[in-house]
């Protein structure tokens, strides 16, 4: 079968061949129909409609061009490529791609005949040689051979010569050496004597003249300002004759040289300049480098001849002496000769540093390179100084950071790399490279130490060592990807490695330990999913699809887009695209590695499984996976040899494993559709039956795994008890049930006794009693299922069947619970015993709470009965508790305990990365923390539900429970958590959070209750108030019902606003009378409330009092888009356990309601409207009760905004106007409604207070806004349009006018909506803004000062039409006329004609103003005071300045 591949073109059309038309592929096709189409393409020869063009490497030339365009062969093999997945793991530092040196130098054509192109270049034999030159030998020296004895030359042997030539700046072997100084001793014997050497070489260099600057540069145009030197050099650099391979090779380069230096000096400085020029423009830019080289690298090979001639001691004298007096090419090459005299030293020092003396009597050693036993001496001391930048990162072979000045001995195995050989240590780079080693044992060792170095660096140890995040920087490497290639290793120990590391990178196994902790809490089962909130969504496309459409289309995306960039964003669906379930079966299944790597892949499937329930599914549809978890890791028969003490496995695989049972619970809380497949078609109704009718230290297991096991069964028990399955095992397991309730009194003796399975036995028996509260929940719906059946018959095939679990058959085993509670409460006194049972007490308590609220909604069950058993609960065993000293100290834990008092300490760590779910924290989980072994919360949380769950049935206990909200400790508590921000939303604070909004809604919860019964309940109504708003902006998805029941019973409630009912609006009155907090009213001329009495804030206050229930369910009505959400939420708070369809609760993208909510009606009918308008439509008519929607949203944040002002602080000021100016913004004359125009009024009024304005920034981003500044042109727009010259309306407009504000919003006024300024008439005695605001600091941008004087003169702007802004731009055009700061000529030049055109103004009020603004004055009509006459300083500056345009006019006239 051929392999299935993509095919990126697309398919050609039909041709015409031969006569017959192609037919092309159609849907359903299967291989073997492609094959044969792709057959018959073949035979008939037709041309493709897509042609495949390869680009050219530069490596290959053109040859790889030309392999390009040979057509590929028919019996080629079907190679299958995966798009975008590298063959090779990325490198830890992105290296740029490799440049070619070698480029192309013809162009060809790619219809050119290549025959054609190689005729064109052939050229005849003829041609060739009519270009060769004989060279003129008549003069040269013929040398004769050496005569000897011997019939035949003798041959040479290395052996005979003795090397006396030292390496300088390179490295040649003893071989080079050899023949270099044979060469150097014939070259001897025909040179000249040394006398004479040394007197040529003395001679000043500046007196040779062209015959004795043999050897100089052929190359002079190069340079110019090295022209000098092409005539005193002594060779030449380019040409040295090497290549002609004969003893006068070098006296005919230095014929050449001559020949080309008499040719230089026949040519002028110009032609010089101009062959230059053209021989740049020629050549190659590499080449021309190349040749800068070869001139610049002489001064090398002189120093390195000198060293020949004259020894090593010669020249260590002579370095020094140049530097001084030598020429810029010596300056040059100082660096160099620093470097070789250091090599030399190095050499040479070398001799004495070797651990093992070199003898001559040694085979091959009678001539010692020391540079190639360097690899012996000992490594230099690490360095000590600490640097500025920071050292590279090594770590040990445990994974362990290594410091820079560490010096540790090199038996450790720590000195194996290339890079700073004098450190320990091992570096992510190298680490990396060492992973993808052909050496088994080194890629088994790297990543073993990559896996030690990411768990070391999850748990924070590198936190204050490192510079960034070690996480980070391997992610962004490709270490994930590297950890998948190195799993499809066939090598058992490097696919261990790579397990393990896997493992390190994924798996926290203190959240693990965490999540367990807290199972058993009130709505503990229920998680988060492990899916990162920060993914790359585009939102903007998807605003109208659905829930289930988004869904779908993302999943989509997700299956388009290449591994990495899933991966980027999050790594397990990353993994999931690479089939990574597939890889684990493979290897449990096949490989069946050693426990160790069982147990992690275990824990990697579980982390999986935490992800979603997208990812439940694809492992329960992975072949055979779930199939060989449950026969090789959950038998029911084993080999009893496991049990025996100092018994150690060699393989897991046959032997039952908590782990691997605590992973079919996880992956049962994915959905009850996991939960039915796994129940039934993989039979683990059978394996808990084993695992739990079976006592622990019955089962043939050892005795911590045996009771782990047990427990992880009785949690899968109770998650499918939590869909109202597998409840029909309680039948056939109610003995072992009633036999472990009767054990459980006896953990007190077991603690006593300090027993070392105490905790798991307690989280065993917490399991116990989970598992039993699912059961009474699912019980209670029995008779309410039954009458549905009943009432719809038989015809109804979606009604849900009634569970195999009566009522009568749980009741029975409330006694044994309540008398385990009694026991347990008796040792509250005693810390350490209570601490260790307490999650065993906090079950019992919520068991009780469960068992009463579906005790009283059983018809078989008396009530009567039912009211004295909670009576004697109450008498018996709550009310003494609530008495205990013990107690009052947990309220008083409540503060430091607490996430939203404490915000770092639900703050994520800085090793977490957002593509892996983590719930660790910075400071860890100490004990005094919400899930440390400290905390009163559940326990609290516990109490309160059941106290609630008392009070709901039985109301006359109510008042019993009075002392509750009276604790000091719990008030504390209160009166912080509300006035302290919430923690950014993050996994691990979403999930911690989640448990302590439980304990605030049950305390809001039986405040509700005791408001209506309790007298003296008002003194806390305003702090539960005010707990109850900041609870709504702050709970997260999944408590939708407690929301509702908040928004139901708790916000809207009169009881809860005192005020209402004690003077507060006469209070609200009196403070306006008083003027202490507000300016005055605002007129309404022109508006339908003019004819009306413009009534107090106090009559607007009391009115909003009296319809809070309409209030209420305006607020409930625009909330209805939650109502999907809130069903799911309902029935697990309500304990419907047969409408659950998943212990996953939603992704947490957030709280549910927004921090601004109290506006959401006003923002939803802006939305409304500008969603119409942009579809082309128009709203003429709105909703009859829009009045009443609008009134209502505005009552309420009056409310809010008089008596509960510290509840909106966390919303902006500017957003706050931004939201309010939506009433104006909805089209039509709504703002002109009476009732509407009178709460917009008193909401401005409170906005311009001075400690409001001083907060209002408009500057700033606004949460769910785009822009200010297009609002604010909407709004202009929108006041053009429809205004009617509202003074309302005006003050809207000129609020974001004021001077600290951007002058883009003046200039959209006084540039682009000028026709405003005449239906601004804010008269300024009702303008609530002081006018200081406006005008302080004086306006410094030119362009509106020439707009605010063009409004002036032309008569756009005025008094009467709009007082406000005319003050604004009368008193910045005098300040700006008669400034006298230092400013740019084109701001003196705008100045002083300003003042001149003034001067000449024929309006002579608008001129008096102008010349005579004093100050301003709020009592004046004006606005403003005048000078009676100019001072001094401006009346003789503006004299100046007109004198000198009565001068200028006088001299044109005379001109």
């Amino acid at each position: 079968m051929m392999a299935r591949f993509h095919v990126k073109a697309r398919w050609a059309r039909p041709q015409e061949q031969e006569g017959r038309m192609l037919s092309r592929p159609k849907p359903g096709e299967s291989e073997a129909d492609l094959l044969h189409f792709q057959n018959q393409f073949l035979a008939a020869r037709a041309s493709p409609a897509v042609k495949i063009v390869k680009k050219t490497d530069k490596r290959k030339g053109e040859e790889g061009s030309r392999d390009a365009e040979r057509p590929p062969l028919q019996d080629s093999k079907d190679v299958v490529m995966l798009d975008d997945f590298p063959d090779v793991p990325p490198a830890l530092t992105p290296t740029p791609p490799k440049k070619s040196k070698i480029k192309s130098a013809c162009v060809h054509f790619e219809d050119e005949d290549p025959e054609e192109r190689l005729e064109s270049h052939d050229q005849h034999i003829t041609a060739v040689f009519s270009k060769i030159i004989e060279r003129d030998t008549s003069a040269v020296a013929v040398t004769i051979p050496v005569p000897s004895g011997d019939p035949f030359p003798r041959t040479f042997h290395r052996s005979a010569i003795k090397s006396e030539v030292k390496v300088g700046s390179g490295r040649k072997s003893i071989f080079a050496q050899k023949i270099a100084a044979r060469r150097a001793a014939e070259k001897a014997a025909t040179a000249p004597s040394a006398a004479e050497c040394v007197q040529i070489r003395s001679v000043p260099v500046g007196t040779l003249g062209p015959e004795g600057s043999e050897g100089e540069a052929p190359l002079p145009s190069l340079g110019v300002d090295k022209t000098v030197d092409f005539w005193t050099s002594q060779r030449p650099y380019i040409i040295t004759g090497e290549g002609l391979g004969n003893e006068k090779s070098e006296q005919e380069a230095q014929a050449i040289h001559k020949e080309n230096l008499e040719k230089l000096q026949s040519m002028s400085q110009e032609e010089i300049l101009q062959e230059r020029e053209r021989l740049l423009a020629q050549l190659d830019s590499s080449l021309v480098a190349f040749l800068k080289s070869r001139r610049d690298g002489d001064e090398g090979q002189k120093k390195e001849l000198k060293k020949e001639r004259d020894g090593p001691e010669e020249s260590l004298e002579t370095v020094p002496q140049h530097g001084v007096g030598a020429s810029p090419s010596i300056q040059g090459s100082d660096m160099e000769e620093s470097v070789t005299k250091e090599e030399n030293e190095k050499v040479e020092s070398t001799e004495g540093d070797l651990p093992v003396k070199p003898k001559k009597e040694w085979i091959h050693m009678d001539n010692v390179e020391f540079e190639k036993l360097e690899w012996m001496r000992d490594l230099p001391p690490p360095r000590q100084k600490k640097t500025r930048k920071g050292m590279q990162a090594r770590f040990s072979l445990k994974g362990e950071l290594i410091p820079a000045d560490a010096d540790l001995p090199t038996h450790l195995g720590l000195h194996h790399h290339g890079e700073e050989a004098e450190r320990a240590g091992y570096s992510l780079q190298e680490l990396f490279h060492l992973s993808r080693s052909q050496v088994i044992q080194q890629r088994t060792l790297a990543l073993q130490v990559l896996g030690r170095i990411v768990q070391k660096s999850r748990a924070g140890e590198f936190t204050s060592s490192l510079k960034g995040s070690v996480l980070r920087l391997l992610l962004d490497a490709g270490f994930l990807f590297l950890l998948r290639f190195s799993l499809d290793d066939a090598v058992d120990n490097v696919m261990a490695a790579s397990v393990a590391a896997l493992r390190a990178l994924l798996v926290s196994l203190d959240d693990e330990k965490y999540l367990d902790w807290t199972f058993s809490w009130y709505q503990g089962m229920a998680a988060f999913p492990f899916v990162p909130n920060n993914e790359e969504e585009e939102e903007d496309e998807e605003d109208e699809l659905t829930g289930t459409e988004k869904s779908q289309d993302k999943k989509l995306k997700d299956e388009n887009k290449p591994d990495p960039d899933v991966a980027r964003y999050d790594v397990v669906k990353g993994l999931l695209k690479t089939r990574i379930q597939h890889r684990l079966r493979y290897i449990l299944e096949v490989v069946r590695p050693v426990p160790t790597v069982v147990l992690d892949i275990l824990h990697i499937l579980t982390h999986i499984a935490r992800h979603s329930s997208e990812a439940c599914s694809q492992l329960l549809d992975c072949p055979r996976l779930i199939e060989t978890i449950v026969r090789e890791f959950l038998p029911t028969q084993w080999d009893p040899r496991v049990a025996e003490p100092g018994c150690l496995l060699a393989s897991v695989h046959g032997v039952p494993c908590a782990g691997a049972m605590k992973f079919i619970r996880v992956l049962a809380s994915g959905g009850r559709n996991a939960t039915a497949r796994l129940l039934n078609k993989f039979e683990m109704k059978s394996c808990l039956s084993r695992f739990i009718a079976e006592d622990p230290l019955d089962l043939l297991l050892p005795k911590e795994e045996a009771i782990r096991l047990s427990t992880e069964a009785f949690r899968l028990w109770a998650v499918a008890a939590g869909y109202s399955q597998a409840c029909d095992l309680y039948r056939d397991l109610y003995p072992v049930l009633v036999r472990i309730l009767q054990s459980l009194p006896e953990l007190l003796g077991v603690y006593h006794e300090k027993s070392p399975m105490l905790e798991l036995s307690v989280q065993r028996a917490t399991a116990v009693v989970t598992l039993l509260i699912h059961v009474t929940q699912t019980a209670g719906c029995t008779t309410e299922l039954q009458a549905q059946q009943s009432s719809n018959g038989s015809e109804d095939n979606k009604q849900i069947l009634p569970p195999p679990v009566t009522w009568n058959q749980v009741s029975s085993l409330r006694p044994f619970l309540e008398t385990g509670l009694k026991r347990i409460l008796q040792e509250i006194s005693q810390t350490e015993t209570w601490q260790a049972l307490q999650p065993l007490t906090t079950t019992y308590m919520i068991y009780l709470g469960v068992y009463y609220s579906a005790c009283s909604q059983q018809p078989s069950v008396n009530p009567i009965d039912c009211l004295e058993e909670l009576e004697h609960l109450t008498s018996e065993v709550l009310l003494p508790l609530l008495s205990q000293p013990a107690l009052h100290s947990m309220w008083d834990l409540l503060r430091p305990c607490s996430a939203l008092c404490n915000p770092l300490s639900c703050a994520p760590a800085p090793e977490s990365v957002f593509s892996i779910v983590s719930l660790s924290c910075t400071g860890g989980k100490p004990p005094l923390s919400l899930v440390g072994s400290k905390s009163p919360f559940p326990f609290l949380t516990a109490l309160l539900f059941l106290i609630n769950s008392i009070t709901h049935i039985h109301k006359g206990l109510i008042s019993k429970y009075s002392s509750v909200l009276d604790f000091k400790g719990l008030k504390d508590y209160l009166h912080l958590s509300w006035q302290t921000g919430p923690p950014s939303v993050t996994p691990s604070s979403a999930w911690i959070l989640r448990h302590e909004y439980h304990l605030q809604y049950f305390v809001l919860t039986l405040a509700r209750r005791m408001a209506g019964t309790c007298p003296d309940y008002a003194q806390h109504a305003s702090l539960h108030h005010c707990v109850a708003m900041a609870l709504l902006s702050r709970l997260l998805p999944g408590s939708e019902h407690l929301a509702h029941e908040v928004l139901l019973d708790l916000a809207f409630n009169p009881e809860f606003f005192p005020e209402g009912k004690a003077g507060g609006p006469e209070a609200a009155d009196f403070s306006d009378i008083l003027h202490l907090g507000t300016s005055a009213k605002l007129a309404q001329p022109g508006s339908l409330a003019a004819f009306f009495s413009k009534p107090t804030r106090g009559v607007l206050l009391r009115e909003s009092y009296q319809n809070l229930r309409f209030i209420r369910s305006c607020y409930l009505s625009h909330f209805v888009h939650l109502q999907p959400t809130l069903v799911r939420s309902r029935a697990s708070y309500q304990g419907q356990n047969y409408l659950i369809q998943s212990m996953l609760l939603p992704a947490v993208k957030g709280p549910i309601l927004p921090s601004d909510w109290p506006f959401f009606p006003l923002i939803k009918l802006y939305n409304k409207v500008t969603s119409a308008e942009t579809r082309g439509a128009v709203l003429n008519s709105l909703p009859l009760d829009l009045v009443n929607t609008v009134t209502w949203n505005l009552q309420w944040i009056l409310l809010l905004e008089t008596w509960r002002a510290k509840t909106l602080q966390s919303i902006p000021a500017a957003a706050k106007l931004a939201r309010l100016m939506c009433v104006f913004l909805t089209g039509g004359d709504l703002f002109l409604e009476a009732p509407i125009h009178c709460y917009t009024a008193a909401l401005l009024s409170l906005y311009c207070q001075p400690k409001a304005l001083d907060s209002l920034n408009l500057d700033a981003p606004l949460p769910g806004l785009a822009s200010f500044h297009d609002l604010y042109t909407s709004l202009l727009e929108q006041f053009e349009g429809v205004s009617f010259g509202d003074p309302l309306f005006g003050a809207f407009v000129l609020l974001p006018l004021q001077k600290r504000f951007s002058v883009h919003l003046r200039l959209s006024v006084f540039g682009e909506h000028t026709s405003i300024l005449r239906a601004l008439r804010v008269p300024l005695q009702q303008f609530p803004v002081p006018l200081e605001r406006y005008t302080a600091p004086p306006e410094d941008n030119l362009n509106l000062l020439r707009l605010y004087f063009r409004t002036l003169v032309t008569g756009a702007l005025r008094h009467s039409w709009c007082p406000v802004l005319y003050v604004v731009a009368v008193a910045h055009v005098n300040s700006f006329i008669f400034s006298q700061d230092s400013t740019t000529q084109e701001g003196d030049a705008a100045r002083k004609s300003m003042l001149k055109k003034t001067w000449l103004l024929v309006d002579k009020t608008l001129k008096k103003h102008l010349l005579y603004y004093k100050m301003l004055n709020a009592e004046s009509p004006l606005g403003f005071d005048l000078y009676e006459q100019l001072p001094s300083m401006r009346l003789k500056y503006l004299q100046m300045v007109t004198q000198k345009e009565k001068e200028e006019n006088a001299s044109l006239l005379v001109s």
